[in-house]
């Protein structure tokens, strides 16, 4: 099996029609309608949260009805269904009657893999995790809607990827057949265009299948950009926000700079009084770097942004950084960075510190990721919540606070319950540390009650970097990301690669 799974659940979106045998529209009542089996009208509802690893898209326009006729009208809707682009993945959307009408319920994907008979025991299991929690949520779907993404590579056509990918539907049937919840639609969508592995009708569904509509010009992109539903890009393009430097230049800079920072940092780390002292100077810098951030014009575009971002922090800060989030306190603590002003500065800290931990440092990208994954769910974006709590499970499988923020966001949590934790417990800390402790500067969102930055003096120092062309490349393709792990060439024995991981391990008691 390869990759995660995640799903968007339901909410009440804008009434909207859909046709009855490729005729004329029937309509459904609230919520978006595609064809069932070419026949029945099936409704969606998009947003807010339902079984298991949903994410939400912003609600239609009310009181307004839209048709869509055909499969490609269908495959078209998939984005706005999950709030971004899906690519190699397996998409499994839950159907519901509802006074015989239809409507989509919980979403589920999965990457496809790559090996053919793992196509099986993938179909079944993420078949079985979409009603499963469907069920615990007190809505066991009456049928399936299945989408099959994945553009052709190298010579292949279209055609031959939905020709290749046939038996990958035919398991996802029988999977969701086994457990009496029918297919009702499965379509592959490769190389702009569709096809139905269930309408065996050529006139509908042609054998070249059918033309998917330009981005964005469909009448539900028009209804959803009125509404305000934003559509992302790709996952990889959000997960390239946060993997390692890729230019080897920059990337050894910044090793040099963690390995100095182990030597350094580390002895003190473990000395109980020292530590402390470790622990407040990285806050005291996360705060200064966030100042610094924030008080930074915004610029277009993300990629552009994040190469600001990364020409605002020196390597020596970043390594510090880094290191001094390996330990669980200081790591909570910096979580408390989640709401008000501050909180979109702390996500960009966390994402740029998350690209500076390369080579033999992947797993340390364990912390900042998760912290990023923790502020964007904080923040209402569950999608790069949940990418992020994801690739921080794949630097580190074990590390407790992402399994357990992973999982609440999966299960559709609220996050207010963590905030509400956190906040009580900077309460408490600041209530039993003495006066003179409570210095702003060293404690996250200190004396605020709703969170605001109150940036330092300090906070606008500009770091000892200077700025230049784009300096990294960022990685793709499946060892991408940030439990990647190699060497530099010529790399010297005597480095501390031991030192380095004990560094990590023994900085914290847990995770």
């Amino acid at each position: 099996m390869t990759n995660h799974h995640d799903s968007t659940g339901a909410a009440e979106p804008g009434d909207i029609t859909t046709p009855s045998g490729h005729g004329d529209p029937v309509p459904v009542g609230r919520g978006e309608s595609v064809p069932s089996g070419h026949g029945e009208p099936v409704r969606s509802e998009h947003g807010g949260s339902a079984a298991f690893a949903y994410g939400g898209s912003p609600d239609l326009v009310a009181d307004q009805q839209i048709t869509l006729r055909t499969a490609s009208e269908l495959a078209d809707a998939l984005p706005y269904l999950l709030g971004y682009r899906p690519e190699d993945s397996i998409v499994l959307v839950a159907v519901h009657d509802r006074n015989g009408r239809g409507r989509f319920g919980a979403r589920a994907r999965l990457g496809i893999p790559e090996r053919e008979e793992d196509w099986p025991p993938v179909a079944q299991q993420l078949a079985q995790c979409l009603v499963t929690g469907s069920e615990r949520r007190g809505a066991r779907p009456e049928g399936m809607v299945v989408f099959l993404c994945q553009d052709p590579a190298g010579a292949e056509s279209g055609q031959q990827v939905m020709q290749r990918l046939r038996p990958l539907a035919q398991s996802l049937r029988t999977a969701c057949g086994g457990l009496d919840v029918p297919v009702v639609e499965a379509l592959c969508i490769s190389g702009g265009r569709s096809w139905s592995y269930c309408c065996p009708g050529e006139r509908c569904c042609p054998p070249e299948g059918v033309s998917l509509g330009l981005p964005g010009t469909s009448v539900l992109a028009a209804a959803a950009t009125y509404a305000g539903m934003q559509v992302r890009g790709t996952l990889s393009e959000l997960r390239a926000r946060l993997v390692p430097w890729g230019t080897q230049a920059a990337a050894e800079d910044q090793e040099s700079a963690l390995d100095a920072a182990v030597m350094t940092l580390i002895p003190r780390m473990l000395d109980e009084e020292d530590g402390a002292k470790v622990a407040a100077e990285t806050l005291d810098l996360a705060r200064r770097v966030i100042g610094r951030l924030a008080g930074t014009p915004p610029v277009g575009g993300t990629h552009r942004a994040d190469l600001r971002d990364d020409e605002l922090i020196a390597h020596d800060e970043a390594a510090a950084l880094i290191l001094g989030l390996q330990d669980r306190k200081t790591r909570d603590q910096a979580a408390e960075w989640m709401e008000g002003d501050e909180a979109p500065a702390a996500l960009r800290l966390w994402r740029a510190l998350a690209r500076r931990c390369v080579g033999a440092y992947g797993e340390h990208a364990a912390a900042p990721l998760t912290l990023a994954g923790w502020v964007a769910w904080s923040l209402g974006d569950e999608l790069e919540g949940r990418e992020a709590l994801a690739m921080a499970l794949g630097a580190d499988p074990g590390y407790t606070f992402a399994v357990l923020l992973h999982r609440a966001c999966n299960e559709g949590l609220d996050p207010e319950s963590i905030r509400s934790c956190l906040r009580s417990e900077r309460a408490e800390r600041e209530a039993a540390a003495p006066d003179h402790d409570q210095d702003p500067s060293l404690t996250p969102a200190a004396r605020s009650p709703r969170g605001t930055l109150r940036a330092q003096p300090s906070s606008v120092e500009r770091p000892a970097l200077p700025m230049g062309p784009d300096r990294r490349r960022r990685r793709s393709g499946p060892g991408a990301g940030p439990g990647a792990k190699g060497k530099r060439a010529g790399q010297s024995s005597t480095r501390p690669a031991v030192r380095r991981r004990v560094g990590r391990r023994t900085a914290r008691s847990d995770q």
